[in-house]
């Protein structure tokens, strides 16, 4: 079974609140793809070589990268000549196969959860350019590991940004968890490390540290984000555990741009995406997986604080792929 019919099965008549979510996130940039993928179906009887080239537009439309769309053609014409299938519909679901094998083939760890240290606190780094939804992303994940039965404490190292430690510290007291801050303009790395040592000495969980997201200076941004990893690792051995980068969905390409721009500067775990629910363009997704190597960790679909969800390949396939059919 293809897994294009394995996904309309497992989803479509026993739908859970999550798939719901991933489902109604996912609206427009199913519009974008799925319909555009119905509509071509109907267009033509037998598949050639002007249907696959309206394929490739599609996916490139859809944010899924001009290298990985032409490999994921590529390989679907392969197959179909190799099975004999001309099936416009056939060769739609194959195309979902390709879609799924490029994501989950890529290499490295995809499963989303924040694995936790078994002694000390678990330390988080959080880094993303301003207004891409860091400071909530990172009310939305403290949010979830409270409601988890874990101790979180937030730090607030982003002591350049205008509000940023104010902004924080709202969120840190609408949760009912500490929070670490500096004054304004401190060393980032000091605040960082204050957060460390206090994370201690409360016996915290986790440790959640906002850090700077300006990439005017990427040397500058560098030496930040290494002097953190640094201090952080003095107080608690092996820290950071985990650093997310948090990409606006809908800046498209854009995100995979600045992405790679942190990369250079820190050592990325995981990408949370955010904003899924205003963009058309879902196949993103793919496309940072695809030129990064790094998985998706969570991913926004909503405005409420439930609706980070944990990713999961199989509901952002149907999602993007099925959907209410």
């Amino acid at each position: 079974m293809g897994l294009f019919k394995f996904l309309k099965e497992k989803f479509s008549n026993k739908k859970d609140a999550q798939t719901e979510t991933y489902v109604s996130g996912m609206s427009k940039s199913r519009e974008n793809f799925a319909s555009k993928l119905d509509e071509l179906s109907k267009r033509y009887k037998e598949v050639n070589q002007d249907y696959f080239e309206s394929l490739e537009e599609i996916l490139i439309e859809a944010d899924v990268g001009v290298s990985l769309a032409l490999r994921i053609i590529e390989e679907t014409i392969d197959e179909s000549k190799s099975q004999n299938i001309k099936d416009p519909k056939q060769i739609n679901e194959l195309l979902v196969d390709k879609m799924f094998i490029g994501y989950a083939t890529k290499g490295g760890n995809i499963s989303s959860e924040i694995e936790f240290v078994k002694e000390g606190p678990t330390v988080l780094l959080v880094a993303g350019v301003n207004g891409v939804g860091k400071t909530t992303s990172i009310a939305k994940l403290a949010y979830r590991y409270i409601h988890q039965g874990k101790k979180v404490m937030l730090c607030a190292a982003d002591t350049f940004r205008a509000g940023a430690t104010e902004q924080l510290s709202v969120w840190a007291d609408r949760l009912g968890c500490p929070i670490v801050v500096g004054k304004p303009e401190s060393d980032p790395a000091s605040v960082a490390f204050e957060g460390a040592r206090q994370a201690k000495n409360q016996n915290i969980d986790l440790l959640i540290v906002d850090t700077a997201g300006r990439l005017q200076n990427k040397v500058n941004l560098m030496n930040e984000l290494s002097k953190i990893s640094r201090v952080i690792s003095k107080e608690i051995p092996d820290a950071p555990h985990e650093a997310f980068l948090i990409i606006d969905a809908t800046t498209g390409q854009n995100g995979v741009v600045q992405a790679k721009q942190f990369l250079d500067c820190i050592k990325l775990t995981g990408i949370v995406i955010t904003k899924m629910d205003g963009t058309s363009k879902g196949g993103i997704i793919l496309a940072i997986r695809d030129e990064l190597g790094i998985p998706v960790r969570f991913i926004g679909l909503g405005e409420k604080m439930t609706d980070l969800e944990e990713f999961d390949l199989d509901k952002y396939l149907y999602g993007l792929c099925l959907g209410d059919k």
